[in-house]
């Protein structure tokens, strides 16, 4: 049996803080309020499309965006409390990306199971990539 590499115990411990959520609890959540955060890369969005309603917000100012008690938050970051999905590409990043924001005091950040992918091969509804400039 191949040993753990370090990355894999590290995904392992966080998502053990997470509730995570497959694509139809997470597209339910969504239509009751919760925020659906879209970290992908523009290259990934162009090439398979987004999620509508989705929030596209880069990962590198995840927390700034996110964090309600930041001057750099966006408006929908108004209740710690809020339910947060964070999603990826496939699921792995955004376990991360959620711990980081649990960490912040969002208590209820979690992410997708399967991320974009398990999301467009549940067929729930994707769009054509916006083309706003980024």
């Amino acid at each position: 049996m191949a040993p753990v590499s370090e990355v894999d115990a590290a995904l392992d411990r966080a998502r053990a803080r997470l509730v995570r959520v497959g694509p139809v609890a997470a597209e339910a959540a969504s239509r009751r309020g919760a925020l659906l955060v879209d970290t992908r890369p523009v290259e990934l969005r162009r090439r398979d499309g987004e999620i509508p309603g989705a929030l596209v917000i880069d990962r590198n100012v995840l927390e700034w965006r996110l964090d309600p008690t930041s001057d750099h938050r966006i408006p929908e970051a108004d209740d710690p409390a809020r339910l947060v999905i964070v999603f990826c590409d496939e699921g792995y990043a955004s376990s991360f990306a959620a711990v980081s924001l649990q960490d912040l005091g969002l208590i209820n950040a979690t992410d997708l199971v399967g991320g974009f992918q398990a999301w467009r091969a549940a067929g729930l509804p994707v769009r054509e990539h916006s083309r706003v400039p980024e």
